[in-house]
């Protein structure tokens, strides 16, 4: 499971269970799992300019 999937259902179970750490951490682990995939949208935007200009220079 993803860790914003993860992170989201132990935010979810802090909530219903008043327990405000549990809350956090799913907070946080949601929070990872947004930057992560952030990170590889930006990894793959930089691999397709990348093969872009590589093809341009080839011509």
């Amino acid at each position: 499971m993803s860790d914003k999937l993860t992170g989201k259902a132990k935010e979810v179970e802090g909530k219903l269970t008043g327990d405000k750490a549990r809350e956090a951490q799913g907070k946080a682990e949601g929070l990872l799992g947004k930057a992560k995939e952030k990170i590889n949208d930006v990894k793959e935007d930089v691999k397709d300019k990348a093969k872009e200009i590589k093809e341009k220079l080839d011509d």
